[in-house]
């Protein structure tokens, strides 16, 4: 399969400010992602890449960084190998222990998660899984219907499942990612969990008991009377994928109509989880 390879180039960025683009590339097809000094390679599969849709993503971003980019045609190689190099495994609150086929197994954790991300993004490394897990770690999530909307490799439903959640729904617009948490379910030996490719429109008309969504603003804005439909009484909401300043407050503001109300959020670095309950 041939794929695109665009090297992005930067006079001067933020961290949080690469992270938001790195995201917004992903909404878009990108698939993979590698840091060469201070400027990033994207990858994208040759029949999905548009030129058109690339510069629409960086106009979003006119006036907070110039950007240059190279654009050239690539076979595909072994993105697993790739991955592999610099996946080390990850311990969450002391209670998760997550790591690859590869790495060595610890029994002596409380939970431990085996995951295969082929390109799906969700390793727990980031900070926003991290804190999304730490939510979890920190809920009673036993008996619960769980919908974790943006999956990627679904390592918050595995970690609800293993907490002894009852049903777990986990969905992306991404069919690597509904692929990914497929396997990855089954790596973990969960099996209530039900993977779906889609976005909004395919959530089950069930109520679910919580709602983990770690996406980003935007998307997140546009699914919040979705979720509002499907979310029980006094149900709870995880949401992560944003900033504290202006995203939490156009969220908090969002979810006041639904009687869906802000209890409090955490924050490592520019990145923010907040937990929401239902009234």
């Amino acid at each position: 399969m041939k794929y695109i390879q665009v090297t992005f180039s930067f006079n001067a960025i933020e961290e949080y400010q690469q992270d938001l683009l790195i995201a917004d590339l992903a909404d878009i097809g990108f698939n993979t992602f590698e840091e060469i000094e201070n400027d990033f390679v994207a990858f994208i599969e040759f029949n999905t890449y548009s030129e058109d849709t690339l510069k629409d993503v960086l106009n979003q971003y006119e006036g907070e960084f110039q950007c240059s980019y190279v654009v050239a045609e690539i076979e595909g190689k072994n993105w697993n190998e790739e991955w592999e190099k610099n996946f080390e495994p990850l311990i969450i609150d002391d209670q998760c222990y997550v790591r690859a086929t590869f790495h060595e197994a610890k029994p002596t954790y409380a939970y431990e998660i085996i995951i295969d991300p082929k390109m799906a993004f969700g390793t727990g490394h980031h900070q926003t899984t991290t804190m999304m897990m730490q939510y979890i770690l920190a809920t009673d999530v036993k008996g619960k219907e769980i919908l974790d909307m943006g999956c990627g490799t679904a390592i918050l439903a595995i970690l609800a499942a293993k907490k002894g959640a009852s049903k777990l729904v986990a969905i992306d617009n991404d069919e690597v990612c509904y692929e990914s948490s497929i396997e990855n379910a089954a790596l973990n030996g969960i099996g209530n969990l039900e993977a779906i490719c889609g976005g909004k429109e395919v959530i089950p008309n069930i109520q679910f008991d919580i709602i983990l969504a770690n996406i980003n603003r935007n998307i997140l804005l546009d699914q919040i009377p979705t979720y509002d439909t499907v979310l029980k009484s006094d149900g709870s909401i995880f949401f992560s994928g944003f900033y504290e300043s202006p995203d939490l407050e156009m969220i908090k503001q969002a979810c006041e109509p639904f009687g869906i109300r802000y209890v409090n959020h955490k924050k490592i670095g520019e990145w923010v989880a907040a937990y929401f309950k239902k009234d």
